[in-house]
Parts: C-alpha cells; sequence; structure tokens
C-alpha cells in the first residue's frame, strides 16, 4: 500500500525550538574511541550539553565524572591521574574512582560524602559508552554493533564533529532518498534511491529501514558494469545508532522473493555502524565504522569516497541549519520518503516525555509510590 504524505505527517510540535532537552537521557551514547583514552590518561568530552571528563588508572580501568572539581569547579579534564585516582591541579583536591574526596591539602577530610557526580560507562566495539539518565534504570545492553569478523572484511573509522544540531544529522540517515542528489559526485548512485520508497517499520527503540536496488550496479552504482540486486538493511536505534548491512545477490533475486527480506545468514558485504551524539544543542560529533568483504591484497577500508559524501553531508546539514535559524519556529513538511524520519522522532518525543513524566513524579513523591499492602 502506499503511504500518502498526509498518512506520515508534519514534523511533531516543538521539535524545532532547540536544545538538549527534546533528546532521550536513559540510554547510552557514544562518547569516544577506546584507543584514544590510554591508562593514566584523561579526556574532555560533552554530552548533552554536559561537561563530563573520562578517565583511566594507572591499570586502565575506566570512569568518567562531571568534569568540575567540587572545590571551585575547575575542569577535571586539566587534572593528572595518580594511581587509582583524579588530581584537580587546580588546589590539588584528589577523588577516587568513585568520585569521593579522599585528599584536600592542607585539611583533613572529614566526610566521605563529599563526592562527584558519576556516570556509568562501558566499553564496546572500539567506543566508550556513557550511560546519560538515570542510574536506576541503566540498561544492561547496547545496540548490537558488532558487526562482522574483521578477519575477512577490511576496516575504516573516522568521526566529524557538525555545528549542527544532533537530530537534523540523525534525519539525515534516516532518509536516504538523498542519496540520488547529495552524492551525485561521491557515490554516484542512481535515482532509484529517490524514486522507490523503502519498507519501512517501528521497532522497540528504533526504526528499521530495508530497501531493494533491482538490476543495477552494486548499491545502485551508475559505473558499474555488473548489475545486481542489492538488499540494504539498517536498524537506527535510539539515541542515534545506526547498523546497516549491503548483501547483492544476481539479479531478479529480489523478484524471485517477491521483494521480501532474502537469507540473511549470507555474510554481508558492506556493513557499517555509526552513532551520533549531540554536544550542545546545536553541534554534534558523528562517528562511523566502515567493514566491506577484501581480497586477499586488501587491508585496510578506502575511505577516500565516504570522507567525500560525509562532506556533503556535513556541507549541506549546517548551511540548512543556518536557514533554519533565520526562521525560529518554522515546521518541516514531510514527504513519503520522510517515513522513518517521523517514525523516529515520534518515538523519541514519546521516550522523552515518558522520561520527563516520571521525573517530575519522583519529584513530588520523594518517598516513591505508597504501598497498598499497609
Amino acid at each position: 500500500m502506499t503511504t500518502t504524505v498526509a498518512s506520515v505527517g508534519r514534523e511533531p510540535e516543538g521539535r524545532l525550538t532547540g536544545g538538549v532537552d527534546r533528546y532521550v537521557r536513559n540510554a547510552w551514547y557514544v562518547a569516544a574511541w577506546s584507543d584514544d583514552l590510554a591508562a593514566g590518561a584523561v579526556l574532555a568530552v560533552r554530552i548533552l550539553d554536559e561537561p563530563i571528563v573520562l578517565w583511566r588508572n594507572s591499570e586502565g580501568v575506566l570512569s568518567a565524572f562531571e568534569d568540575r572539581c567540587l572545590h571551585r569547579l575547575a575542569p577535571l579534564s586539566r587534572g593528572r591521574c595518580e594511581g587509582a585516582a583524579l588530581r584537580c591541579m587546580y588546589h590539588g583536591l584528589l577523588y577516587d574512582q568513585e568520585g569521593r574526596v579522599v585528599d584536600i591539602p592542607g585539611q583533613a577530610v572529614a566526610t566521605d560524602a563529599l563526592r562527584l557526580r558519576k556516570y556509568f560507562t562501558t566499553e564496546a566495539n572500539d567506543w566508550i559508552w556513557v550511560w546519560m539518565g538515570n542510574p536506576a534504570l541503566k540498561a544492561s545492553t547496547l545496540p548490537d554493533v558488532s558487526g562482522p569478523s574483521s578477519l575477512d572484511y577490511a576496516f575504516g573509522r573516522g568521526q566529524l564533529d557538525y555545528a549542527a544540531e544532533a537530530r537534523l544529522v540523525s534525519d539525515n540517515l534516516l532518509d536516504l532518498s538523498h542519496t540520488s542528489f547529495l552524492h551525485k559526485d561521491s557515490f554516484g548512485v542512481s535515482e532509484t534511491w529517490a524514486r522507490e520508497l523503502p519498507l519501512t517499520s517501528l521497532q522497540d527503540r528504533g526504526v528499521r529501514i530495508e530497501r531493494w536496488i533491482r538490476n543495477e550496479g552494486v548499491g545502485g552504482a551508475v559505473s558499474s558494469a555488473t548489475q545486481v540486486d542489492t538488499y540494504h538493511r539498517y536498524d537506527f536505534h535510539v539515541p542515534g545508532v545506526m547498523i546497516m548491512s549491503t548483501r547483492c545477490y544476481p539479479a531478479g533475486i529480489a523478484d524471485s522473493l517477491g521483494g521480501q527480506t532474502p537469507d540473511l545468514s549470507q555474510p554481508p558485504d558492506l556493513y557499517t555502524s555509526q552513532a551520533v551524539t549531540p554536544i550542545t544543542a546545536k553541534t554534534t560529533r558523528y562517528f562511523f565504522v566502515m567493514a566491506q568483504r577484501r581480497s586477499a591484497r586488501e587491508r585496510f577500508f578506502d575511505m577516500h569516497v565516504t570522507g567525500k559524501a560525509f562532506a556533503e553531508d556535513r556541507v549541506m546539514i549546517e548551511a540548512q541549519q543556518l536557514r533554519m535559524d533565520e526562521v525560529p519556529g518554522r515546521r518541516f513538511l514531510a514527504t513519503q520518503a520522510d517515513k522513518g524520519v517521523v517514525l523516529y522522532n515520534r518515538l523519541v518525543d514519546r521516550l522523552r516525555t515518558q522520561e520527563i513524566t516520571e521525573q517530575e513524579f519522583e519529584r513530588c513523591n520523594p518517598a516513591g509510590p505508597a504501598n497498598s499492602d499497609e
């Protein structure tokens, strides 16, 4: 059944007002690459406009605190690691791995109640992840971005900083119809990406988008002499993590399957995991890993074309942000290609509204809900 523009609807009200409060808090955000932080090192990051210091003790154990010393609010990211502790290099307060003050030069520490805000952290698939929400609601699992075995694939990676809000970067990834036009000089694909709608479905905490490119070059490449059917599938998870796989089949397979999902036990020909992290209301860090099945002589993924395409995205999205700022509050008009964008943004709105409601309840009921058995 064809989805009409009216049934997709306009962007939800209030999503163009700016600010980081629109983003889900109870989620794992990608903060940095694991190898950006050596044992005994500190690193300043910012997520949802909150300054965070990441640090490893001398044994390599990872911790994350609010990046403000309790004494004068100086940045702890300008401090130094001392064994299993972090020293502020302004006036010398020392913090253990739980954020407790264990040394104040010139006076005794009379209580262990002096402590910094600590963030839960974990590491997976070369990324450092930080839980930005309620510690009591910390999810035990991450989106599965593990991807294929490194033995069979050539890998590349990178990151970009955008002078634009994270929602725009996510919207760009959720509507790949732009690939036919914005990336004509890099990816060089046909207009099939724009003229044939994908299959889009709402998942528990994300959106799944699937499409076939039939009887064209790999991925719709116009320069390819080989005609194949290409199946693309990606999941876009809250708070902004994308996992995409691409598989190529002999021409005619898509029609023989009636356009349905093929056998996914075949290893993907191309795989990518990407993460969109809001730094401030209008700055964003974009992480990406690319993997391609390699020949015997390939060791690394050639990032030249991908880097050019991602640079095209950044130029356009930053220009879009400037135009939006000239007309604050003006809403987008969704097209049929925006179904994934609208479904995802509505999901984020719903989850964030639920968080705010729960926070307000907790403020009004600090002792928690009454026990009906009493």
